[in-house]
């Protein structure tokens, strides 16, 4: 497949972060195919009802196309990923899941397109953030990143609302950690070693959670002392999701979990996402410790105003298309986000979208 030929795409799953997916798309001069199990409502490119389990359903929708985008949830992911390989087209998703990512990785092996897991913010955009800063030194001490999608007025205990996937806010909070630490790759409990944060003035706290860090222990094996990721949170917030899962033994029954956190505590408008990669090291000989902080609000998109957590998800896969498009990423194979130059990615339409 020609590095630089990407013009038509079929993104999977219309719901908020994938119709802007698809919107972004569009309105950026790529043909657009849509598919989701019901039709929805009326768009400027061509959407097909369709069920990404009928592989011949799944497999018409890929004709014609050079890419596919999936915004589904990661189980449902697998299946969309060895289609496109069959054909040939390239694949992107948003997923977090790791054994996910390591059946894409294993396709891309005999893949003719790019095979582009973890497109979404974390791993994603963090990795991109994490890497370019580690770049500027001699050598590393620790990387440290932290993201989090939180209600911009909490309320309750909890202070939190779920904003995105139930299921992998559940994930995230109960699978284990990969972390280097002592210079070794390990892995760690989920919901531990709560830090304080401030960002923009605002306290806040950080806890270990699973899959942000995508490839990036592997990429740093042998080349840092510390590299970790947590989620940020309000204060308090840990404390409590620990007693949820632990001592109310949510733990055993993770479906039921995601309905009674998602029933208790559902999605809000005015939301905010918090960025804040920190990398230390010495350049030159002295000791220093560089930052990459952000804090991201909803953005009005091609006349809508768009949540924060799903116009960043949107634009991350999306500016990552784009480079793809321009042949600024290699066109064939795994690609790992941290090895996506930042000022590129900030340099797309799309991407533009996380400049100040």
């Amino acid at each position: 497949m020609d590095d630089k030929h990407l013009e038509s795409i079929l993104v999977i799953g219309l719901g908020k972060v994938g119709r802007l997916v698809a919107d972004l798309l569009h309105e950026n001069g790529y043909r657009v195919r849509g598919m989701d199990l019901g039709r929805g409502k009326e768009a400027a490119y061509e959407v097909i009802a369709g069920d990404t389990g009928d592989k011949q359903a799944l497999k018409a929708a890929m004709q014609g196309m050079d890419a596919v985008v999936t915004c589904l949830p990661f189980h449902l992911n697998q299946g969309i990923a060895h289609a496109a390989c069959e054909a040939g087209i390239h694949y992107f998703d948003l997923t977090e899941d790791v054994p996910t990512t390591r059946e894409v990785r294993k396709l891309a092996e005999n893949a003719r397109g790019i095979m582009a897991p973890q497109c979404g913010l974390a791993p994603g955009f963090i990795s991109i953030a994490g890497a370019h800063l580690a770049r500027s030194f001699d050598k590393l001490r620790s990387i440290e990143l932290r993201v989090g999608a939180l209600p911009q007025h909490p309320s309750g205990l909890l202070g939190y609302a779920i904003n995105w996937s139930a299921e992998g806010v559940v994930n995230e909070y109960l699978n284990d950690c990969e972390v280097i630490r002592g210079g070794k790759r390990d892995r760690v409990p989920a919901m531990q070693s709560v830090e304080t944060v401030v960002i923009d003035g605002v306290q806040l706290e950080a806890f270990s959670t699973s899959g942000g860090l995508g490839t990036l222990c592997e990429t740093f094996d042998g080349k840092v002392e510390k590299l970790n990721y947590k989620t940020v949170r309000y204060p308090g917030h840990c404390h409590l999701m620990r007693f949820f899962f632990d001592e109310l033994r949510m733990r055993a029954d993770r479906r039921r979990a995601g309905e009674i956190l998602v029933n208790a505590k559902p999605p809000v408008n005015d939301d905010v996402v918090y960025i804040h990669a920190s990398v230390e090291g010495w350049k030159d000989g002295d000791l220093l410790r560089d930052e990459f902080v952000r804090s991201y609000y909803p953005k009005e998109i091609a006349g809508k105003m768009w949540k924060a957590i799903s116009w960043t998800t949107a634009s991350s896969v999306v500016a990552v298309v784009e480079l793809a498009a321009r042949g600024e990423i290699p066109g064939r194979g795994f690609l790992k986000q941290e090895t996506i130059p930042l000022e590129k990615f900030l340099g797309t339409p799309t991407g533009a979208n996380f400049k100040k």
